[in-house]
């Protein structure tokens, strides 16, 4: 099936969603997703980050879709024509939703482990506004500790239920889930019960924002003063393909091996997550590259560094000869006849 979207024609085969259709583009046309998980069944169609505007339905039927579309869940037709960044509605609705979803987010990017690789921090910085218009109180709950290596703030927590995915397609016996309803709604254990599976860590890993950390890595180091390597080891429980964080010689964190879009591409256990610190324990492949606008690429380790030569000569001392040059008002208040009298020159 042909699908052209924002004036960039592909075909994909049936059952292809719109987003999928963009992620095989690329680029800018992309729309975030903060729910959605390719490795997820039945994720996508939560957040509403991900839609997009279909001007023409298809080649059998060419009305356009009278409302914005969720693109992570809607199918692709033949002929189908979208428009995602080149929208005016789809911008001022994605703008709408980044605002809904910050109502209750709090402002503690500055002490957050997922500062520097935060999908609501990127959505924020592309659809954001830069004031709130919010005048209630915001809710709160306590920190609370929902098994032996991960701790969860459910104040930054978005219910995308990733997380409640993760449990119930990778584990037996999920005891976590949502609680309550409506803006009352959070994650949390069934009563006197504890997260402790062998691939519980995977949780961290989707959360797209900083609701559950890592307790080993808490307040430990930001992300961007680490260095990431591709790494593997032999583990009988998971393939053993990680990314580890280090500092100088010590390993901070492990985490999977994420993508672009910030997807795992396979989940790991917690002992090679959270058991094995030591760096002979692994295999190092070589550093780990990132997308060109994450915070972790900005001046990193695994990109040519430029010598930087300055000019002394033609730069710095001509243009303080320059300046010395330019004559300037005195500080000190003037009336009007001391004005005349500088402009003339006798001052």
């Amino acid at each position: 099936m042909k699908v052209t979207i924002d004036g960039q024609a592909i075909e994909v085969e049936p059952g292809t969603t719109i987003l999928q259709a963009a992620r095989m583009i690329g680029g800018e046309s992309v729309p975030p997703a903060m729910c959605y998980y390719s490795k997820l069944e039945g994720s996508g169609g939560k957040c509403r980050c991900c839609l997009v505007e279909v001007a023409k339905g298809s080649d059998a039927d060419s009305r356009p879709m009278p409302k914005l579309m969720a693109s992570c869940v809607t199918g692709c037709m033949d002929g189908m024509e979208v428009n995602s960044k080149s929208s005016d509605r789809v911008k001022e609705a994605r703008e709408s939703v980044t605002e809904f979803l910050l109502i209750n987010h709090p402002l503690d990017c500055p002490v957050c482990d997922q500062a520097g690789e935060c999908d609501l921090q990127d959505l924020s910085f592309e659809h954001g506004k830069g004031k709130s218009r919010f005048i209630e109180d915001k809710r709160t709950f306590e920190p609370e500790d929902i098994g032996p290596n991960i701790q969860l703030h459910m104040n930054r927590c978005i219910l995308c239920y990733r997380c409640v995915m993760v449990a119930d397609q990778l584990t037996d016996n999920r005891v976590h889930g949502v609680m309550d309803r409506g803006d009352h709604s959070n994650i949390s254990t069934c009563i006197s019960k504890a997260i402790d599976n062998e691939f519980s860590g995977n949780m961290i890993d989707v959360c797209p924002v900083g609701a559950l950390t890592d307790k080993t890595f808490r307040f430990k180091s930001r992300v961007w003063f680490n260095k990431p390597y591709t790494a593997h080891r032999d583990c009988d429980k998971c393939s053993g393909k990680t990314t580890l964080w280090m500092f100088g010689g010590e390993i901070q964190r492990v985490t999977g091996r994420k993508d672009v879009y910030h997807e795992v591409d396979e989940f790991i256990c917690n002992g090679c997550r959270f058991d094995h610190k030591d760096p002979t324990h692994w295999v190092i492949e070589g550093p780990r590259a990132f997308d060109k606008d994450s915070v972790i690429n900005q001046n990193n380790y695994t990109q040519k560094l430029e010598t930087v030569v300055i000019d002394t000569e033609d730069f710095i001392l001509k243009g303080r000869e320059q300046d010395r040059l330019k004559i300037s008002m005195p500080a000190i208040p003037l009336n009007k006849a001391e004005t005349d009298d500088f402009k003339l020159g006798n001052i």
